[in-house]
């Protein structure tokens, strides 16, 4: 049976270590090691142990056998009561080499945590990303949103049997010290201040400085990696500065960075949507993300045709009701073609939108059949909902839904203005699916075909 302190020190002297250098590496002093070696301390700090089995490359499990510490005849943690202190000592022993052995094992279920989680497009998508390894997955463990209804639709379709991991509340007054651990860490943090569309008025708007508190887990859970999302516009936003100060603090938390500019309409989804999506790995893990290659689906069926009507959707489908449109907008409809606008259609004068400045609009714009739609938005008002390519109608929810690549029993909760808010807010399905697979594949060490990134940190 060898000492402990032997095998150290045979395994130091043979790697070229002197007392000290050993030492400063795991953060004890020469002196300390000494003692290890000696086997002349009368209680063991194993997390020295452990720190010195690391940077000499030894097995803890094995060095614990061949000193008799744990093996076949080791104390059963049966009747403890009849042990001696002695022995009670070695299942002590045991136990914290096991906390150990836990901690230092590769995470293969990733509990995951969600702020601004939105109706659940990030989370079904992470529920349904699979690697044909079962080993593998992404759990729900908590989530964040201020709205109620959207909590009620994140509840109801991603964790029924947790209602009370999901936190309806204003990240203003979340207490992120009581959300608990997660091993990573998703965010599509509100996107009002960085989007083209509206303003853009980046760190200076009510929305910009929300992405700060995704900082504020990072920094206070430190997952192994993290999905953050937003806008294509967040890349202008403050003349590009915006965008830079994201990165750069999502750097000083401690994280490696992938951002890229993802196209959904490339991965398959039935729309045109672009989102700057940045995946984080912690900087002590020694993975390397890879931007998922879109030559997997060119030949999917994306057009929003196919999205919609393959298969039928069923006729007590669950938010589908038809919006109703009044006879003026009808008639106007009926002057648009497929693409076209209420802008570059040829209408008649009495149908034309006395509007300036929004010649390239999407106002009363209708879907081509043939290719994906535009972009899914919580807009509705003022012609701004997206209309069908061939009835006079703006599409049901359900129909937006599908867009969105949301399955059809996924049911939202509140008004249909609400439902409409909430679909449009949020990350297509598929995408977030596909992405999160490739995270996956990542941690398990899976090649899968990749790109350059568009973006870079």
């Amino acid at each position: 049976m060898n000492s402990i302190g032997k095998t150290i020190k045979s395994k130091r002297e043979e790697k070229g270590y002197s007392l000290k250098k050993l030492g400063d590496i795991c953060g004890i002093s020469d002196s300390e090691v000494m003692k290890i070696e000696n086997d002349s301390r009368k209680k063991i700090n194993w997390n020295h142990i452990f720190a010195i089995c690391k940077e000499l490359s030894i097995d803890p499990i094995k060095l614990l056998e061949e000193s008799g510490i744990i093996g076949e005849k080791s104390v059963s943690l049966k009747n403890l009561e009849k042990l001696s202190e002695k022995d009670l000592e070695r299942v002590q022993t045991f136990i914290d080499f096991l906390i150990f052995e836990k901690e230092r094992a590769p995470k293969t279920v990733f509990r995951l945590g969600e702020l601004f989680c939105g109706p659940g497009g990030l989370a079904c998508g992470a529920s349904l990303a699979d690697i044909k390894n079962d080993d593998y997955k992404i759990v729900h463990q908590w989530a964040n949103d201020f709205d109620a209804d959207t909590c009620r639709t994140y509840t109801n379709n991603i964790c029924p049997d947790k209602p009370e991991s999901v936190i309806c509340e204003d990240v203003h007054t979340l207490d992120i010290d009581a959300l608990g651990p997660i091993d990573a860490l998703a965010y599509g943090f509100p996107c009002n201040d960085f989007s083209v569309v509206g303003e853009q008025l980046g760190f200076e708007g009510k929305y910009g400085p929300l992405y700060t508190y995704g900082i504020k887990v990072l920094e206070k859970y430190k997952p192994m990696w993290f999905l953050a999302e937003n806008v294509g516009g967040i890349k202008s936003a403050n003349e590009g500065k915006a965008f830079e100060k994201i990165k750069e603090d999502m750097i000083n938390a401690g994280y490696r960075i992938y951002p890229n500019l993802y196209k959904f309409e490339e991965y398959g989804v039935p729309q045109a949507r672009h989102r700057v999506i940045i995946i984080g790995i912690r900087n002590d893990l020694p993975y390397e993300f890879k931007i998922p290659s879109p030559a997997p689906y060119k030949n999917v069926d994306n057009t929003c045709r196919n999205a919609i009507e393959n298969p039928p959707i069923p006729a007590d489908a669950p938010n589908n009701e038809i919006t109703k449109q009044s006879p003026k907008v009808i008639e106007r409809l009926k002057y648009i073609k497929p693409g076209q606008n209420a802008f570059n259609a040829d209408l008649p004068e009495e149908l034309k939108l006395n509007v300036k400045g929004a010649k390239i609009s999407q106002i009363y714009k209708r879907l081509d059949p043939n290719k994906p739609a535009y972009t899914v938005t919580g807009s509705g008002g003022g012609g701004t909902h997206i209309y069908h390519w061939e009835e006079p109608r703006a599409l049901t929810n359900r129909e937006r839904a599908r867009l969105q690549t949301f399955p059809d029993d996924y049911v939202f909760e509140g008004s249909k203005e609400s439902v409409r808010k909430q679909i449009g807010m949020a990350v297509p399905v598929q995408g977030a699916k596909i992405i999160f697979e490739a995270v996956l594949k990542t941690f398990a060490g899976i090649e899968y075909e990749s790109v350059e990134a568009n973006l870079t940190e």
